[in-house]
Order: structure tokens, then C-alpha cells, then sequence
């Protein structure tokens, strides 16, 4: 994945933002929408499609688009800076390969111990009962 490839990907939409605010929020159009098409993409080969598709099955539309939002700052250009780093941190955990876990045996010393701390905790609390008189 490159990440000037994929950036000249993405679409912005400059649209007003919600909430408290006054006038500022009535006039201007601070938040920035990202959307980013993943299967017209050029920048990710069709593994990292797939890849990407199965991670991110939740925030993706149906037709395969993301779509994020920012409306944290008041400036427009901080607000687009920002969504575009939390895309690229998005594609980037998405890409991902997780480790491949080995199964490992428990070693026989390990097994011999606890069954000998079995046995002797199970002998302390034999010996703890009150003697058969009988």
C-alpha cells in the first residue's frame, strides 16, 4: 500500500457541521466527510481488497465504500488533515496479517510437578480430618 496513491483515492465533502456553535456553525462548512471506494481502488492489490473487505465488514456500506466523518476542529483543513490520518491508521490495522499460533506440548516436568503438589496438598488436608478410632 502506498500512501500517496492511495490519498489521491480518496474523496472530501465539506458539509456544516452539527451541534452548538452560533454563528460559525451557521455559515461555515467545517466538517469534512472522507469516502473511500475499496473496490475501485488502484493503490491496494486484490489481496488487500479481500483482507480489508473481512476486517472492516462493519464500517463498510454495502456497495464497499468507508465513509468517516470529522467535525472536531472549527478549521476545515484541520478537520480534513485528521480524518485522513484516522483512514490511514483504519487501512493500516486492516492490513494486519496476524501471527500464526503454534501449538506447544506442556512439558513432563511441568505435568510431574502438579500432580506431586496435588498429592501432597491432598495429604496435608488427609491429614488435617480427625483420626478413625474404629
Amino acid at each position: 500500500m502506498e500512501k500517496e496513491k492511495i490519498i489521491t483515492e480518496l474523496q472530501f465533502k465539506a458539509v456544516r457541521s452539527s451541534g452548538a456553535g452560533g454563528q460559525n456553525v451557521n455559515k461555515v462548512s467545517s466538517k469534512v466527510v472522507l469516502s473511500f471506494d475499496l473496490n475501485s481502488s488502484k493503490a491496494l492489490s486484490e489481496e488487500e481488497k479481500l483482507q480489508l473487505e473481512n476486517k472492516l465488514a462493519t464500517r463498510l456500506t454495502s456497495d464497499n465504500m468507508l465513509i468517516l466523518n470529522c467535525d472536531e476542529d472549527r478549521s476545515q483543513l484541520k478537520n480534513k488533515e485528521i480524518v485522513t490520518k484516522r483512514f490511514l491508521n483504519i487501512i493500516a490495522a486492516g492490513l494486519v496479517v496476524p501471527k500464526i499460533r503454534k501449538a506447544t506440548k506442556i512439558p513432563k516436568s511441568v505435568i510431574k510437578k502438579r500432580i506431586k503438589d496435588k498429592k501432597n496438598l491432598s495429604e496435608i488436608k488427609q491429614l488435617r480430618k480427625r483420626p478413625d478410632l474404629n
